[in-house]
């Protein structure tokens, strides 16, 4: 049986999502609730790079330490809103949490994140206090989701997390070459960003170092797909990735999830021709 939907949006706001690749959306979140993820999360950060508010600082994940990170990865308005833009159920697989901008070079979900059929991915990132110019918003280039969705290979380069600085430069040029205008994720505490796999997004500097900004990213498949990394795929073989869903009521139980790869896989990831992340 369907459950009735809790959160509606407009036609306007589907519309400005297939158009620019991002919606801003305010879900009405509880404040008490996103400061309760902020205060049982924060004795999971390394205590000096939180102190020195260290540029990519970041936990994966926490949500199986902290169920309210949970909570909100799978909030029934969030998910709502989801299958609503892309017409198939939500599954959350992983969070993000920060304390402070990421200041990362632009790049697409695409790369690490894809799936068959292709574009049945999205982020959502929900601001955990107020985020402005100073404290490391997001950056992300409106449209630039119907661009090609760029791999290693068709960008000329080798595949494997060594290489990605060669992809960050690509992108650039890429975005030269396109003339795409850059846009900042300037949102208030309780608000959230959606955003497509292929959009072109980053963080911009965090200016007020003596400043936090705190937030959470959930990325989504969909339900009915298969899953793979493009940027550790190679050879035409693509590694495919067996995501751990995350569940939607807290009596749940762990298990441990191996990656779908095939024979031929195995053979390349022991031999460190292929790499999983």
């Amino acid at each position: 049986m369907t459950m009735p939907a809790t959160f509606k949006l407009s036609k306007d706001q589907i519309a400005s999502f297939s158009e620019k690749g991002l919606l801003r959306v305010n879900f009405n979140l509880n404040p008490a609730f996103l400061d309760s993820i902020v205060e049982k999360i924060t004795p999971y950060y390394d205590a000096e790079q939180l102190q020195q508010r260290a540029p990519g600082i970041r936990l994966q994940d926490i949500w199986k330490q902290v169920d309210e990170a949970r909570q909100l990865a799978t909030d029934r308005r969030i998910l709502d809103a989801l299958q609503q833009l892309i017409g198939r159920k939500p599954l959350p697989f992983q969070t993000l949490n920060f304390p402070v901008g990421t200041a990362q070079l632009t790049h697409s979900d695409t790369l690490h994140f894809s799936s068959i059929p292709k574009g049945y991915m999205l982020g959502v990132w929900v601001a955990l206090e107020d985020i402005d110019a100073d404290n490391g918003p997001l950056i992300y280039y409106p449209g630039s989701h119907k661009l090609k969705e760029y791999s290693m290979q068709n960008l000329g380069l080798k595949s494997g997390r060594e290489n990605y600085p060669e992809y960050e430069k690509a992108i650039q040029r890429l975005i030269e070459v396109n003339n795409l205008k850059p846009e900042y994720g300037i949102i208030k505490k309780g608000e959230a960003l959606i955003w497509h796999a292929n959009l072109l997004h980053g963080g911009a500097p965090h200016k007020d170092r003596n400043r936090s900004r705190y937030s959470q990213v959930t990325h989504y498949y969909f339900e009915g797909c298969k899953y793979y990394t493009p940027m550790n795929s190679r050879f035409g073989f693509k590694l495919y990735r067996n995501p751990v869903w995350l569940p939607e009521s807290a009596d749940y139980e762990l298990t441990d999830s191996l990656p779908a790869y095939s024979l031929f896989q195995r053979i390349l990831l022991r031999l460190g021709i292929l790499k999983d992340d």
